[in-house]
């Protein structure tokens, strides 16, 4: 899907992430194209692609799970996941 959430109230895109994962654990496999922070912390597995759009991307900069990416030099979405991921203890 291409940004499933774009256009949706913040209820709404927790519904849509509930539905996500739901459909998840019955053995479901979803793809997305997605920017929302929330969607992205709550997923499995992020690929960003970069580093910018069009002829500028279209390079692997990281594969991994959403706390992972916070360690990828590379990444563009790394600063901005770090404010939103909590903390591990």
């Amino acid at each position: 899907m291409d940004e499933p959430t774009d256009g949706l109230h913040v209820k709404d895109i927790r519904h849509i992430i509930e539905l996500f994962d739901s459909m998840v654990s019955q053995g479901n496999s979803i793809f997305l194209v997605e920017h929302n922070l929330d969607v992205l912390k709550a997923a499995d597995y992020v690929i960003e692609l970069g580093p910018g759009g069009g002829q500028m991307g279209g390079k692997l900069l990281f594969a991994g799970t959403p706390r992972e990416i916070l360690t990828c030099p590379n990444s563009i979405t790394a600063s901005y996941l770090q404010e939103e991921l909590p903390e591990r203890h």
